[in-house]
């Protein structure tokens, strides 16, 4: 990888995303690189907004994004993908759940896909992800680690498909390995 690759993944409290990043770190550090990451605003509290900015690469001094420099914007929920779309340029790809949680007035769903119109087509990609968890695995907060492995199998995200199983088994504690690997390669 010849530059540092920008990330941005968005959300809201209670989605499982600090435990995303954490598997993102890890799976960067096992393939040898530089990692930063930091919560942008909002606090992991349940049901509260929430934006990390993630970056890894040869060498990486800070972990914040620019406006319109992001290669890649994960959404666990499509209001909170839309409010990401500031730090989107030309290049950047978006992998978003089409989750849209209730309790935000005036988030309907054709309003948001009409705020990511002014992106290329083929560099949206939207995907069921807490529906399909729901279904395949019973817990809708796998939804993170099912986008993670369509990240991982679109080549959105330049990361190896075991280094992010490794990083599943350093991070998340035992008992709950086995269900987050099976998130993981749904999408495969």
């Amino acid at each position: 990888m010849d530059k540092n690759f920008n990330l941005i993944i968005s959300g809201v409290g209670g989605q499982g995303l600090i435990t995303l990043v954490s598997i993102i770190n890890e799976a960067s550090f096992i393939e040898g690189y530089d990692v930063r990451s930091s919560e942008l605003h909002g606090l992991a509290q349940r049901g509260g907004s929430v934006e990390v900015h993630i970056k890894f690469g040869k060498k990486v001094f800070s972990p914040m994004v620019q406006k319109g420099k992001a290669d890649l914007i994960i959404g666990l929920e499509l209001t909170e993908a839309t409010r990401s779309s500031a730090f989107a340029g030309k290049q950047t790809k978006f992998l978003i759940d089409k989750n849209i949680v209730p309790y935000l007035e005036g988030a309907g769903e054709e309003k948001l896909l009409e705020m990511l119109n002014k992106f290329k087509k083929e560099n949206l990609n939207f995907v069921e992800a807490s529906k399909i968890c729901k279904e395949k695995l019973q817990k809708e907060v796998l939804a993170g680690t099912y986008l993670l492995g369509n990240a991982v199998a679109k080549n959105l995200l330049p990361i190896k498909k075991e280094s992010v199983l490794s990083a599943i088994k350093n991070v998340i504690p035992q008992m709950y390995q086995e269900i987050n690997i099976k998130a993981f390669n749904l999408a495969w």
